[in-house]
């Protein structure tokens, strides 16, 4: 994958396509945001979406919330498989879920790791008929995530 670092509150790496235009330190706790350049034919982009909160809660307490947030959140969502592994050097929580927006089916990956406190999630969009472009390079984008536990003083 040709790509660029991108690091991220000195707490997670990750690495993105260097073809993608990157937004930095949105608001609401997204920290990054990228899109290719070109929209598919499909006219939904494909989006990548890291987001950083504190939890309180266990990586599984922690998710099972966030997905009955989603649910009332998105319209027709739907949860298409769940898994829990070891990802690097972290526990990681995987979600696939389908969703509408406005006419369009949407497919979203979803990773979420919890480091001392601090969860990270990061969301992978397409359209559902372009999934099977973007899902290998959603994975490999996945692969690189790091969360560095931070140093008490």
């Amino acid at each position: 994958m040709t790509s660029r670092h991108l690091i991220t509150d000195n707490d997670v790496t990750l690495t993105v396509p260097r073809t993608w235009h990157v937004r930095r330190n949105l608001a609401h706790g997204v920290i990054l945001a990228a899109r290719p350049r070109s929209v598919p034919a499909t006219g939904v982009c494909p989006e990548i979406v890291l987001r950083c909160t504190v939890v309180d809660a266990d990586l599984a307490a922690w998710r099972g919330q966030a997905l009955l947030d989603l649910r009332a959140q998105l319209a027709d969502f739907a949860l298409e498989d769940a898994d829990e592994f070891d990802l690097g050097d972290h526990r990681v929580a995987y979600h696939r879920f389908a969703h509408r927006l406005g006419s369009a089916d949407v497919l979203c990956d979803q990773w979420a790791w919890l480091v001392d406190g601090l969860g990270v999630t990061l969301t992978c969009s397409v359209a559902r008929e372009d999934y099977l472009t973007y899902c290998d390079l959603f994975e490999s984008i996945a692969a690189t995530v790091d969360v560095v536990p931070r140093l008490v003083s």
